[in-house]
């Protein structure tokens, strides 16, 4: 096939034809070789370059690609505040630049050299930013899904960004040294062990995120606890070799990404997507107020309506004890009683039960633990309906506010060293 018939030849056969011209009516020689006729012609390639980059921003409005998209709303305005087509709007110079420099310039020039050199630049580099804007656009929408709340993609988008950058830039060296890419990728088989080590964490933290993604273990907004970073606070990002956490004082931790995966890290999602959160905390009662229950104790117990029900119980239930192993009441040693502290365990249990803020479909009890040199201590173990957490804080301190209240009632004492060391100091002195 005739060059002079392709479309190529054609446009570029009109182009210089229509230059050729308007030098001439300018009085201006044609000699492609006159440093006049490259400085004109230099001049007007890149004049007709401006003018098409505004020429193409003024058609890739806001109304037109909004027109083009359609119902696709969310794409329009992401893709414009990424500045996707304004950035696309940069390939037009680039394109008149190369055609221009190929139909006016003579080959064998060194500006044509650099011309075609530039331009080829040119549309790497815009080429590498829309692919950018590509990028934000995707992440920035997916973040807007309800898939975003089971798998971040930030460091996908990082990795895809990297791979993009790393070709982008083997052609642009290619381009200034006159050598094939493939050369260039043959080259890198020898300082692989190099690029090893250099993007050794960039490499750490892309398996990592695979794995963060596929075991859907970890996502922005999660509240994690890493003791060893002294890390406490919500994920706010998780990129491909670094992972931010804004800590509760406001401070921001960075971290590794893979360290995610390779050390011990507590996630309270759990805690977030179940039914409440715990209550697990214990109050210690002095082991010398513990006794047994009388008559008078009780019936003014009994007035409790939270346990009226259970002193009724109990009291049937010893009653029926007592009479199928003749045991007399008034027989202390042989008989079975009431104490304080069980029949106050029993009034907390109800009451945990009966209060709003606590969820009764989880675990709910009151237990003791192993006496210590501290008492005898009482734990409260529940689950709150409200999980946020001031509202959780205020509901925890008014259950114990309660239950501090509550103890003399029952003829019970919180144990407090320095008030035992004063009352055992003064119970001495009475003795000497």
């Amino acid at each position: 096939m005739d060059d002079s018939t392709h479309p190529v030849q054609q446009v570029s056969s009109l182009l210089k034809e229509w230059v050729d011209t308007g030098l001439s009516v300018l009085g201006i020689n044609n000699n492609p070789e006159s440093t006049m006729y490259l400085t004109v012609v230099t001049a007007i390639l890149f004049i007709m370059a401006g003018i098409s980059l505004i020429g193409v921003r003024l058609i890739l409005n806001k109304t037109t690609t909004k027109w083009l998209l359609g119902r696709l709303k969310n794409w329009d305005q992401s893709l414009h505040s990424h500045k996707v087509f304004s950035r696309f709007a940069h390939l037009m110079p680039a394109i008149i630049i190369s055609v221009g420099t190929y139909s006016l310039f003579s080959p064998e020039t060194a500006l044509y050299s650099f011309l075609m050199g530039l331009s080829k630049l040119y549309m790497l580099a815009v080429g590498l930013s829309v692919i950018y804007a590509i990028f934000n656009t995707i992440e920035h929408l997916y973040s807007l899904s309800n898939l975003a709340e089971k798998a971040s993609i930030t460091g996908f988008i990082q990795i895809g960004k990297l791979l993009f950058s790393i070709v982008t830039l083997l052609f642009c060296i290619s381009i200034l040294i006159g050598k094939s890419p493939l050369l260039l990728l043959s080259g890198l088989t020898a300082v692989a062990a190099v690029l090893l080590l250099i993007f050794r964490d960039t490499i750490l933290g892309f398996v990592s995120g695979i794995q963060i993604a596929a075991n859907q273990m970890f996502n922005t907004g999660d509240w994690i606890v890493m003791e060893k970073f002294g890390v406490d606070g919500e994920i706010i990002e998780i990129g491909l070799t670094n992972a931010k956490v804004q800590n509760w004082d406001n401070t921001i931790s960075t971290l590794p990404t893979y360290a995610l995966t390779n050390e011990a890290v507590k996630n309270w999602r759990g805690m977030n997507e179940s039914g409440g959160r715990r209550i697990k905390r214990s109050i210690y009662l002095d082991i010398h107020c513990v006794r047994l229950c009388d008559e008078d104790m009780l019936a003014t117990l009994s007035k409790i309506k939270y346990i009226t029900p259970y002193i009724e119980k109990k009291r049937q239930e010893l009653a029926q004890y007592h009479c199928d192993n003749h045991i007399d009441q008034q027989d202390l040693l042989n008989s079975r009683q009431l104490t304080n502290i069980g029949t106050f365990r029993a009034y907390l249990e109800s009451y945990l039960i009966h209060h709003p803020m606590i969820n009764t479909d989880m675990t709910t009890m009151v237990r003791h633990r192993a006496p210590s040199e501290l008492g005898i201590p009482l734990e409260i173990y529940c689950f709150s309906c409200d999980k946020r957490w001031i509202e959780y804080e205020k509901i925890q301190a008014d259950i114990f506010d309660h239950i501090m209240a509550m103890l003399p009632v029952f003829q019970l004492r919180a144990y407090q060293r320095d008030a035992d060391l004063i009352r055992s100091k003064h119970t001495s002195n009475q003795f000497n």
